[in-house]
């Protein structure tokens, strides 16, 4: 195995001609420069250098290693670079895996901070609910993932992946704007025990069956997506209420649904979840700030 001190040193001795020349561009003296060209042939298995004379030269193994010293050298210096690059944020990949209403709010508030102090690193954006966003990290899909638990459930993850608790996300009922109950502030969920339902992923299906349950009514679902938008058209044309994070309500882009706050109230508390270790990686961190940040601006709106 080289050693890339010794082929630095070769590299120089080759330049400049001699031990003693190598020895002052390079700042040692001369013993240590014969010190190391001894210890790089004897890696090599063979002479580098003969003497001819006062002269030096390189033998026939010498000259073809002598070939190779730039292009190490050079590889060496360019991995140097990148390197440095990753330490400093001036590059780097982080894959981050949202589900579908975090990916529309937190999300891009995250990355555009991101891009504007870190415009080097790059994020490639995966979707997926919960608990399946959690497998994608434990198979190494993705870096981080974010996923959302309801009172009582508590996420199974491995000793070495890192909880980050984001926010707590009040959850609202979907009203066609046309709805008695969307005159009120807020709502009860008893008082829909008799609506139809559209229900979410099966994650927030389960929480609707069981606050329900708690109520003592079972939820008539007639439909069930995990697409924000679906849910928002299939109420505005009364085809059924809604249990809608309040995370997603500034994004509704439909004029005849609202969303009404539950009481009493209801939450479901979100979360980032990432490899102990992956927190020494640079960008991974920095994504990682960047969440928390956007979070942080959402707690208590």
């Amino acid at each position: 195995m080289f050693d890339s001190r010794h082929i630095r040193t070769f590299h120089e001795v080759v330049t400049s001609g001699s031990y003693s020349a190598a020895a002052r561009v390079l700042g040692y003296t001369q013993p240590a420069i014969t010190q190391q060209m001894k210890a790089l042939e004897r890696a090599v298995g063979t002479p580098l250098f003969t003497r001819v004379g006062r002269k030096m030269q390189l033998t026939e193994a010498g000259t073809s290693l002598a070939r190779h010293a730039e292009t190490i050298l050079g590889s060496l210096s360019e991995a140097q670079a990148q390197m440095k690059a990753y330490a400093r944020l001036r590059t780097g990949r982080v894959r981050l895996c949202g589900f579908p209403s975090a990916n529309v709010t937190l999300v891009p508030e995250a990355l555009s901070g991101l891009a504007k102090q870190h415009p080097g690193v790059q994020v490639e954006l995966l979707e997926c609910e919960p608990p399946e966003s959690l497998h994608r990290l434990q198979q190494g899909e993705c870096d981080i993932t974010l996923a959302f638990t309801y009172p009582g459930l508590h996420e199974e993850v491995p000793d070495d992946v890192t909880e980050v608790r984001l926010l707590e996300d009040q959850l609202t009922v979907l009203l066609p704007t046309g709805h008695p109950l969307a005159r009120r502030r807020a709502v009860q969920l008893a008082d829909l025990a008799e609506e139809r339902w559209i229900a979410g992923c099966p994650r927030c299906r389960a929480n609707l069956l069981h606050e329900c349950a708690e109520l003592g009514f079972v939820p008539d679902i007639r439909f069930a997506t995990d697409d924000n938008l679906v849910v928002q058209s299939l109420v505005a044309q009364g085809l059924g209420v809604a249990m809608m994070p309040a995370l997603v309500l500034p994004s509704l882009s439909l004029t005849r649904v609202c969303g009404r706050a539950l009481e009493p109230a209801a939450r479901r508390h979100i979360s980032a979840y990432v490899y102990r270790d992956h927190l020494r990686i640079p960008a991974t961190a920095v994504v990682l700030a960047q969440l928390r940040e956007a979070a942080s601006r959402r707690i208590g709106c």
